[in-house]
């Protein structure tokens, strides 16, 4: 059984998952309340589920980007529950869970995340061999400055508030976005990226796995 945890905005995200099957999802919005919210969270599902923690064999952390507390306290508790049980964590950058809620097609992706002061992290992404795959690094970047490197049909997904989608709508004539509902990151889609990391025995170093934080990202970049 896979353990997600997704803790990198407000927006926070819990999964279980066990041969092919979503045995528990949820996803809430915290008022900065990470550090008193998650574990109780994830010891709720253990016991919806009626499965002793040790039932988890592996665990799935969104690495960011994102807020500095917000990805220190998912980290910690992924990499605490990784040692006490000896079982391995998979990292999987935040943007790529975004990108692989999306149904494939032939058009490019955009992921985004806010970043403040009208900044935002984003990705490209394309689909290769049935699967979103990201095309470049992480980087900061504006509406403005996308606006004018979009030169054809291009589907734009993640943490889109409607004041946003409204702008984006109106200006961006290439702009396809994602549907509300889409735009959620999933848990147990995090716990599906890292099961077939793991089939490919890509775990993690316990010790050595690190956030992604906004700080530490290049801007603008070429899309």
């Amino acid at each position: 059984m896979i353990l997600a945890i997704d803790s990198s905005t407000q927006w926070m995200g819990i999964a279980l998952c066990d041969d092919a099957q979503v045995l528990y999802e949820k996803v809430w919005r915290t008022n900065r309340r990470h550090t008193v919210e998650l574990a109780p969270a994830i010891q709720a599902a253990a016991g919806d589920c009626g499965l002793p923690i040790n039932a988890v064999k592996a665990i799935a952390v969104a690495t960011g980007p994102g807020s500095f507390t917000s990805l220190r306290i998912g980290l910690a508790i992924a990499k605490g529950l990784a040692l006490s049980l000896r079982i391995p964590v998979v990292g999987i950058p935040t943007l790529d869970i975004s990108a692989a809620c999306q149904p494939v097609c032939e058009q490019p992706l955009i992921a985004l995340l806010k970043a403040g002061r009208d900044r935002l992290a984003a990705r490209e992404y394309r689909v290769v061999e049935g699967t979103w795959q990201a095309q470049g690094e992480i980087f900061m970047t504006t509406a403005r400055e996308l606006e004018s490197r979009i030169e054809r049909p291009t589907i734009i997904c993640g943490e889109i508030d409607a004041e946003e989608r409204k702008t984006l709508e109106r200006r961006w004539r290439n702009a396809l976005l994602a549907s509300p509902a889409q735009n959620v990151r999933r848990p147990a889609i995090l716990a599906q990226l890292a099961e077939q990391r793991l089939e490919k025995g890509q775990a993690d170093d316990v010790i050595s796995l690190a956030p992604i934080y906004l700080h530490t990202l290049n801007t603008p970049a070429e899309v």
